[in-house]
C-alpha cells in the first residue's frame, strides 16, 4: 500500500465524502476519518481520538447545507502532494449546489490523508482561507 496521488481515488474518496456531508450523514462522515485526527483553522484547533467526537463535530453542520439548501458538495482539487509512503496532502475548493441547480461558493481547505487498507481517510483538516 502507497500513497496515493490517484487523481480517481481522490476524487471518488471526496465525492463521498462530500455526499456525507450535504446528506448529513454522520455514520459515513466519521468513516472518512482516521484516529487520532485534527482540524485546524485561524481562530481554533480541535483534535478528535473516537469516531463520537467526529460526529459531535459534524452535528451542526447538515441543518446549515439544509438552511442553505444545499444538495450536493463538489471537489475542485486544486493540488496533490505526496508527504510519504501513506500520506498525502491535498487542497481542494468546495463547490456547493443548490437546490435551483445555481452552484454556490465554498471554501477551500487542505486534508492530510493517510492510505489505509479501506483507502484514504482524513487525519487532518486545514481550513484555508
Amino acid at each position: 500500500m502507497n500513497t496515493s496521488t490517484d487523481l480517481q481515488v481522490l476524487t471518488d474518496f471526496l465525492d463521498r465524502y462530500g455526499a456525507a456531508l450535504v446528506a448529513g450523514d454522520l455514520p459515513a462522515i466519521t468513516g472518512c476519518y482516521a484516529m487520532p485526527g485534527m482540524v485546524v483553522a485561524d481562530a481554533y484547533s480541535f483534535s478528535f481520538t473516537t469516531p463520537a467526537a467526529v460526529a459531535l463535530s459534524f452535528v451542526g453542520a447538515a441543518p446549515d447545507y439544509q438552511d442553505r439548501e444545499l444538495v450536493a458538495a463538489n471537489a475542485q482539487i486544486l493540488h496533490v502532494r505526496p508527504v510519504s509512503a501513506l500520506l498525502t496532502m491535498v487542497a481542494v475548493e468546495w463547490e456547493y449546489l443548490d437546490s435551483r441547480g445555481c452552484a454556490v461558493p465554498g471554501e477551500r481547505f487542505e486534508y492530510l490523508l493517510r492510505m489505509t487498507d479501506d483507502g484514504p481517510a482524513i487525519c487532518t483538516v486545514i481550513r484555508a482561507g
